[in-house]
């Protein structure tokens, strides 16, 4: 049975869902509950029924993302939104969205109400207990899919519309975001980071071309049916940059239960299947480069929620990221 909250919801997503459903009678929605995935929005899960104006019944699965009060990432619904929508023509298998309630009129904060996919998350499934050849095979359609998304005829489908093309600077201006948020919710110095911030400006690669970067592609974020991915999740910190940035994101080695089967599937088999499907160069000193952004982002993301929690905004507890910042010295050999 739902709380008062669910309850709340409800009422917010009946008022909102029949608002966009020009000439729909009889709306229905049933079935509302929060779910606890999700580290960054609220996810609200409910079905939708009404009658179109044809009087046809119709009956849909579907999915709030929220803004929470407090979260480890700022984004934009508007983005993700756009983003999902630009991506509906092409081969992705991203999510469907339906309405953006952009800024919070209808459902009390910034969200996006997108078809709720069926399949099953596995953060894990390449270090699970499938055979070694089928998580072999699994591990080359994630890294397929990955190609896919860089290899997005990305102006043909309007993103360049809604996303900011750095071009050859992708580097930097990863860098510079990143600073940035850093700046707005630290609540006390990292002297360590800064390090590391200076390391990176000094080092930043050239971008050998502009590519859609989905910016946190791991196995956690996708729906898996059977062997197959069904489809992608998580596109809220989606944009144009570097090619070599979600590389760098999927061979990180703070990461690699996730992205790696060890002696069958490592950096070097991911780095060459990479650069034959994609065409692009991975020059060894730029990988690097990004596996410390990587790492970087990470603790940023971490700081972030530290700042929510001492806020009073977020309720999980985060700890300074002194782990990653080992990983780092190491990676930058300071």
């Amino acid at each position: 049975m739902g709380g008062a909250n669910d309850d709340a919801m409800e009422a917010r997503l009946a008022r909102f869902v029949t608002a966009h459903l020009a000439g729909a009678t009889d709306v229905r929605i049933e079935d509302v509950r929060r779910t606890s995935a999700g580290f960054s929005r609220e996810n609200w899960v409910f079905d939708a029924s009404w009658r179109d104006a044809s009087g046809m019944q119709v009956r849909e699965p579907l999915i709030a993302r929220r803004d929470p009060q407090g979260s480890v990432l700022d984004t934009d619904r508007r983005v993700e939104f756009a983003v999902l929508r630009a991506l509906e023509p092409t081969s992705i298998p991203a999510p469907r969205v339906r309405w953006l309630d952009a800024d919070g009129e209808w459902l009390g904060r910034p969200s996006v109400v997108m078809v709720r996919e069926e399949g099953v998350c596995d953060w894990f499934v390449l270090s699970g207990d499938r055979p070694l050849e089928d998580r072999v095979a699994i591990a080359h359609r994630f890294l397929d899919l990955l190609a896919s998304i860089h290899l997005v005829d990305w102006p043909a489908v309007g993103l360049g519309d809604v996303l900011d093309d750095p071009g050859e600077e992708a580097a930097l201006a990863a860098v510079d975001h990143w600073e940035s948020e850093l700046r707005r919710h630290q609540v006390e110095p990292h002297p360590e980071l800064e390090v590391v911030l200076a390391w990176l400006r000094a080092h930043a690669p050239r971008a050998q071309a502009t590519v859609l970067v989905h910016g946190d592609f791991k196995p956690g974020n996708a729906l898996m049916q059977g062997d197959d991915i069904h489809v992608m999740l998580d596109w809220e910190t989606a944009h144009l940059g570097d090619p070599l940035e979600d590389l760098g994101w999927i061979t990180n080695p703070v990461r690699a239960r996730e992205h790696q089967i060890p002696g069958a599937w490592e950096r070097e088999q991911i780095v060459e299947r990479y650069a034959k499907v994609t065409g692009f160069d991975v020059d060894p000193d730029a990988l690097r480069w990004w596996n410390v952004l990587a790492n970087y982002k990470l603790a940023v993301i971490t700081l972030t929620g530290v700042g929510a929690f001492v806020d009073g905004r977020f309720d999980r507890i985060h700890q300074a990221p002194l782990g990653l910042v080992r990983v780092m010295f190491g990676l930058i050999g300071a």
